[in-house]
């Protein structure tokens, strides 16, 4: 009679990565409308705050232009930025 011997197991460490299941997509998750709206205004603000103050104060304008298309955004539920993004294939998160 022989018997096998058992291999004692290890309990797994978790790593922060999860393995796809049937519940999770396998391709990447897209960024919606608003995020990607977010981040551009952000980063335009930005760089125009940075140019008003090493090159013109002239750059404030582009602020008070993002500023403006914010506002069109969250009003009329669209700006110049959106309606370009949405020909890309963006869809917005939220179902107005």
């Amino acid at each position: 009679m022989s018997t096998t011997p058992t291999i004692p197991t290890v309990p797994s460490v978790p790593t922060g990565r999860t393995t796809p299941t049937a519940e999770m997509p396998t391709r990447p998750v897209r960024w919606p409308l608003e995020r990607i709206l977010f981040a551009l205004a952000g980063t335009m603000t930005l760089l125009s705050a940075a140019l008003a103050a090493f090159v013109s104060p002239w750059f404030l304008v582009l602020t008070v232009f993002v500023g403006l298309n914010q506002w069109m955004y969250v009003t009329l539920r669209g700006c110049p930025a959106s309606l370009l993004l949405k020909r890309f294939g963006i869809t917005p998160q939220c179902r107005w």
